[in-house]
């Protein structure tokens, strides 16, 4: 009895790091035009990594020629929620 239950436990075990697949990170871009105005923003596309969000991020601000006044930041993960209307990111970084 004990013998199946340590096969079964371990059975469960390895399925379920098995399934336990590591997402690969997608870091997507916003810029706010006027920092000061957070409601106003625009996606900047999607990134493999933070450091390409900021740098891309940064790029998109002096194309506008806003560096002065313009912001940035970059989600991981991101899903959009219907009920709430927007993005919802595991994690928020700049």
């Amino acid at each position: 009895m004990i013998k199946n239950l340590i096969v079964l436990a371990s059975l469960v075990f390895l399925l379920n790091a098995c399934s336990n697949e590591t997402k690969k990170e997608e870091w997507t871009s916003w810029v706010y035009p006027d920092k000061s105005n957070t409601k106003r923003s625009m996606k900047n596309g999607v990134y493999k990594s933070l450091e390409e969000c900021k740098q891309a991020s940064i790029n998109k601000i002096e194309e506008l020629d806003l560096s002065k006044k313009a912001s940035y930041k970059c989600g991981l993960n991101c899903t959009y929620h219907e009920n709430m209307k927007t993005d919802v990111c595991k994690k928020i970084a700049k």
